[in-house]
């Protein structure tokens, strides 16, 4: 268990037969569950299967179709039921931070605060600056939104969030709007509220926060909760076909490069995410990144004539800790280690003590005749 609290067992959310429905579709559809005192539970699942429409549905931004939500022994969905208590015990977290730019970043954790709970200024400005000193901004207090880089400000929505102090709180996608710099930021300021035992939902499509901040994880397919266990097991030892699939899609990733100028940042910001999700060493991922900067753009694309054909392909078995990197190429075979780029070169010898390169011609097909393997001797 990722969690260092273990869960009390003691209910404080249940969902039960909660249906939406927008005409035909239905994103979720019948999903039943029970979410426990310092739960960290982590939903994940294919885009378009209900994740986010979940959360709304719990802080009731989105109306249920059919079905029950309770919180505790208070069913929220009930008509009549007051939105403003159920937001006073429910905080949430978006994607977008949802900041008020006129405020400053302490007024922005101060003002519901004093609003709804009624604390007088004095408390409020006390419980902000501890939740924000919790995530290392207080040297920002007096910033405005706009000064803030986008971590900085998902980590202020997060303290504002704590402030009121929520009994669960829900956080959807936290890092999508993130540059790839600053998701590991809040990464970071998330693990420490699950260390913390805050009950907390957490959407997200980053594997490594899923695995690393949650001690239940919820795999969503077809409006349902497909299969459900602890990270290790949904991660490492999946029961059901489409979670296998899923968890082998995360685990392999494959770039093709068609032509010279192709979108090499884009590839580079890839290489990171898959590697943060598979919860490879930082320095492993710099390296896997330095090597394709070098090995593809330039060495091989300055060799071949025409337009280039080159796949570029990581696979990791957490099981093993084995990580294989696969370059397949179309046209004459080339060695990467014969090059006049000293740059490149150095590199590659830089990076000889734990990767070596060995050219292979394994299942080659879809126009690729020559490939080479570069193993990884260790991790980093």
């Amino acid at each position: 268990m990722n969690n260092t609290h273990e869960s009390t067992k003691e209910i404080v959310l249940k969902v039960s037969n909660l249906t939406k429905a927008y005409g035909e579709v239905k994103p979720i559809n019948q999903m039943s569950f029970e979410v426990y005192k310092n739960d960290a539970i982590a939903i994940i699942g294919p885009s378009g299967t209900g994740k986010s429409t979940l959360l709304r549905m719990i802080n009731m931004l989105n109306t249920p179709t059919s079905g029950q939500i309770f919180l505790g022994d208070e069913e929220v969905t009930k008509e009549g039921y007051p939105l403003n208590k159920l937001r006073l015990k429910v905080g949430m977290v978006f994607q977008s931070y949802t900041l008020f730019s006129h405020m400053t970043v302490i007024e922005n954790c101060m003002d519901a605060q004093i609003k709804l709970l009624k604390r007088s200024r004095q408390e409020a400005y006390a419980r902000a600056y501890d939740e924000l000193n919790k995530v290392h901004m207080t040297d920002h207090i007096l910033k405005y939104p706009d000064q803030l880089s986008g971590g900085q400000k998902q980590r202020v929505a997060i303290a504002r969030a704590l402030a009121m102090d929520p009994e669960i709180l829900l956080l959807d996608e936290p890092t999508s709007a993130l540059d790839p710099t600053m998701v590991s930021e809040v990464e970071t300021v998330i693990k420490s509220l699950s260390k913390r035992g805050i009950t907390m939902l957490i959407v997200t499509h980053e594997m490594r926060l899923a695995r690393a901040a949650s001690n239940r994880v919820f795999f969503l397919t077809g409006g349902s909760i497909y299969e459900e266990g602890s990270p290790e097991k949904i991660f490492d030892n999946p029961e059901r076909e489409a979670t296998k699939n899923f968890v082998k899609r995360i685990k392999k990733k494959e770039w093709l490069i068609k032509n010279k100028d192709f979108d090499f940042l884009t590839s580079i910001s890839e290489i990171d995410s898959f590697c943060r999700d598979a919860d490879i060493s930082i320095k492993t991922n710099k390296a896997i990144q330095s090597i394709f900067e070098e090995t593809v753009t330039q060495i091989m694309l300055p060799q071949i004539k025409g337009q280039p054909l080159i796949k570029f392909t990581l696979e990791y078995s957490g099981q093993s800790q084995l990580l294989r990197l696969m370059i397949e190429y179309a046209g004459p075979k080339l060695r990467i280690t014969d090059t006049d780029n000293e740059m490149a070169k150095n590199l590659l010898l830089y990076y000889s003590d734990i990767i070596e390169v060995e050219p292979t011609s394994d299942d080659l097909n879809d126009g690729f005749n020559n490939a080479f393997e570069l193993k990884l001797k260790k991790s980093l």
